[in-house]
């Protein structure tokens, strides 16, 4: 058992290595002083970081995807909450089935999804393309917001909820009283999670987006088939700086271990 210590760890270095190598080389380039996206960079700037900020494009598309993301959220919580309470805290036949089906779009590949929309939806029913990319990224949210909170809900003690009942509080009040604030942390850890994955998402965007409603990574990725510069390193750092300020932000709040450690229960 101890032998195997050493194989072990060498090879979470080299996945660690394989992760984060490639990225601090996008990193690197994004503050280079020369014309072309190469490594090592040809000195120091900040120039492409002010070219990405005053691109059209790019902060158009930015708008897009922080309004796609805070709706999508915010839908997905609305719908997801309610569910896991109903999951977890009813007599529902069939919880296992039921949770099962909001934690499919985890296993139905994205382009199954987003083609499926596309052809029922936009091609059939000529629905605007932003209401359907509302709807995709809001069913791929689910399942974050079903799995947190539940498993948030999971670690909190039931007899709660039970005593406030038994003093004679209602339903409404034992929710907010007691169950909001358990399930708090949990609401708080999905909102970030669906919102960074409904930020950061490619295939449903690639698939359901309209000329007017391109959200910043499908914009990216138009604009390295025509440009090879160095001002997609810089908006890809921004937005990885941008992931790692909010996942501080989660731990220092919440707590990760708080909430994840709950899903392996």
């Amino acid at each position: 058992m101890t032998s195997r210590k050493p194989i072990a760890a060498s090879l979470a270095v080299l996945g660690y290595m394989i992760m984060i190598v490639p990225i601090l080389f996008v990193v690197a380039a994004a503050f280079t002083s020369g014309s072309s996206l190469r490594f090592p960079p040809e000195g120091f700037s900040l120039q492409w970081f002010e070219a990405a900020a005053g691109h059209t494009p790019f902060r158009a598309a930015l708008l897009t995807s922080l309004q796609l993301a805070l709706l999508s959220t915010g839908l997905a919580l609305a719908v997801g909450v309610p569910a896991t309470l109903a999951i977890h805290r009813g007599k529902l036949p069939g919880k296992g089935f039921i949770e099962g089906l909001f934690l499919s779009p985890l296993i139905i590949p994205e382009l199954v999804v987003g083609l499926a929309l596309f052809q029922q939806l936009i091609v059939t029913y000529r629905i605007d393309n932003f209401p359907v990319l509302l709807l995709g990224h809001t069913a791929l949210l689910l399942p974050y917001a079903v799995r947190v909170t539940g498993a948030a809900l999971a670690g909190s003690d039931e007899s709660l909820e039970e005593a406030a009942r038994g003093l004679g509080a209602s339903p409404m009040r034992t929710f907010f009283s007691v169950t909001l604030p358990v399930l708090r942390p949990g609401i708080f850890s999905a909102g970030l999670l669906g919102f960074i994955t409904s930020f950061n998402n490619v295939p449903l965007s690639l698939l359901l987006q309209a000329r007017d409603t391109r959200t910043l990574p499908i914009s990216m990725l138009d604009y390295v088939q025509q440009s090879y510069d160095p001002m997609i390193a810089a908006v890809s750092t921004l937005i990885l700086a941008g992931t790692v300020v909010i996942a501080i932000i989660a731990e220092r709040t919440v707590g990760f271990t708080r909430i994840f450690g709950g899903i392996n229960r």
